[in-house]
């Protein structure tokens, strides 16, 4: 027998969601449905093949592939196993896909069959020669046929491995995007991952966190980030019902939001306007939305009265971050106006259970109102940085306190205000410049489609601040007439002085801008990228 696990473990959670719901449906995928049963029995059978692997405590899994049902059978399984699992970016290069794989010491790779060739042709980098398990049938021709994981996993027995799990097991090894240098592997414990889940009662838990039983909502993120996981281990534990998309099309969201009455889904705020944005949205059924989660970048105003107008749901804004576990803060839906509030600059209050202050350089706490660095302390911190225990110091303190790298202030009221990221701010002429605001200010201008804001040397000012602008279609662009709207909406100083013209920003998969990529070419000349 396993021995009692606290409430917020994975493996007592998928063991007690298949009592509880037996064969309800879980996860819907394409033209297949996966019940809690089945998960708990395929989730078995799994942990007793990465056991028979020889895999040991600790040891790591990969997996490479869209979203899919099975990724979070990994993630059951490992629980069950103590082994961890390594969600890679499927976007990767070939020399990044090396890097985390060896990084991360994979020693079982679970890959989509389109993945398969392009792995097979970087083993020989590999340091370990992981064996390859193929998560989907292949419909191209290649040299070598390969283990198929369903077959693999059909030669194991269905029962519980039993072992004798703990909530501080690690279990999830995300990577950070790696805007900056080489990718790190934040590991998420059980409890991480779980966190304040199933410790809530009623009296703390706001109705767009509680899921009714048969409620379905819609998986379109990436789960090889923090909020994919987190979203689809938030449906196994409350025993509701989610369909699950590979990849993010805006067609086929619009499609299963009508097919199967969907509640609740979240986007980034990139991904909400390709939506609006779609000559289909009219035609579709979107009344059964009852809450839109958005986080990884702010909504301009105008974004967000669109959204409200045509969805004519509730909307939360949801604040964290790979190294966090995913959200700590919330902005509910009593918080969002239309018209605008005070409230719809912050990025809400902390979520039970989590704190939150603001620090200087020296990790002095700040008074309110008062700009630093903010930092947070609950169960949801992840545990370390695999193999970097520098930057783990560096990120972690003795007391539990995560830097988050964010700008940003608290209100009397606990409300957080994020202004950038720290190595983002722009020093210019002496004063700090957070390029968020700028951004707000030039978005709202009425031929302004996208934006992103950066600091380019000066020999006046130290640093001058320029703004790359995507226009609205068929809109010519007028630099002069955008700096001057921007100096109505913001201080003078805080103005580009510049404006380049281009078809698209830069972003990763989570949909946040790449300011490095931007800045490169006008710092590469420098001995240091500030002035």
């Amino acid at each position: 027998m396993a021995s009692k696990t606290t409430p917020y473990s994975i493996a007592k959670t998928v063991r007690d969601r298949a009592v509880e719901f037996g064969n309800n449906p879980v996860f819907s995928f394409q033209n297949d449905q996966l019940s809690y049963l089945d998960l708990d029995k395929n989730s078995n059978r799994t942990a007793n093949g990465l056991l028979a692997h020889g895999l040991k405590k600790g040891d790591r899994i990969a997996f490479l592939g869209k979203n899919s049902p099975v990724y979070f059978e990994l993630i059951a399984a490992a629980a069950k196993s103590q082994t961890v699992v390594t969600p890679i970016n499927w976007r990767l290069a070939g020399p990044e896909l090396v890097y985390v794989l060896n990084d991360c010491q994979a020693k079982l790779i679970f890959a989509d069959a389109e993945y398969y060739e392009a792995l097979l042709a970087l083993q020989s980098s590999l340091l370990l020669k992981p064996d390859l398990i193929c998560v989907s049938q292949s419909t191209a021709n290649t040299n070598t046929e390969p283990l198929l994981y369903t077959q693999w996993q059909s030669g194991f027995l269905d029962m519980d491995p039993a072992l004798d799990e703990s909530a501080d097991d690690e279990v999830v090894q995300l990577y950070t995007s790696g805007t900056t240098g080489k990718p790190k592997g934040a590991i998420l414990s059980d409890r991480t991952l779980l966190a304040l889940r199933g410790q809530e009662d009623d009296d703390v838990m706001q109705d767009w966190q509680r899921y009714e039983q048969g409620e379905t909502a819609l998986l379109a993120m990436p789960c090889f980030h923090v909020g994919g996981t987190s979203f689809g281990l938030g449906i196994i534990h409350s025993g509701a019902h989610a369909v699950i998309i590979p990849e993010y099309d805006p067609n086929e969201v619009l499609t299963l939001i009508e097919k199967y009455r969907v509640s609740k889904i979240f986007m980034v705020p990139a991904a909400l306007k390709i939506i609006l944005d779609s000559p289909r949205i009219d035609e579709v059924d979107l009344t059964s939305l009852n809450y839109i989660f958005y986080g990884a970048s702010p909504i301009p105003l105008d974004l967000m009265r669109e959204s409200i107008d045509r969805f004519g749901c509730g909307f939360v804004q949801m604040y964290g971050m790979t190294e966090s576990g995913g959200t700590i803060v919330a902005l509910p839906p009593e918080d969002h106006d239309p018209q605008g509030n005070e409230k719809m600059r912050s990025v809400g209050k902390a979520l039970w259970g989590v704190e939150l202050k603001i620090i200087d350089e020296q990790g002095n706490s700040l008074p309110a109102g008062e700009i630093g660095e903010i930092a947070t302390r609950s169960a949801k911190n992840m545990k370390a940085y695999w193999n970097l225990p520098e930057a783990s110091k560096e990120a972690l303190d003795d007391q539990g306190w995560l830097r988050t790298g964010d700008a940003g202030y608290l209100d009397e009221q606990g409300y957080l205000y994020i202004h950038d990221r720290v190595k983002d701010m722009i020093i210019s002429g002496g004063e700090n410049v957070y390029p968020a605001e700028v951004e707000n200010a030039i978005y709202s201008h009425p031929s302004v489609s996208d934006v992103a804001v950066i600091g380019v040397p000066d020999n006046k000012w130290g640093e001058a601040i320029k703004a790359f602008v995507v226009l609205k279609p068929g809109v010519a662009g007028d630099a002069q007439a955008i700096i001057d709207f921007t100096r109505t909406q913001i201080a003078s100083y805080k103005c580009p002085k510049s404006i380049d013209f281009i078809d698209t920003l830069p972003r990763n998969p989570s949909g946040k801008v790449l300011r490095r990529q931007l800045r490169e070419p006008f710092w590469q000349d420098k001995d240091r990228a500030v002035n």
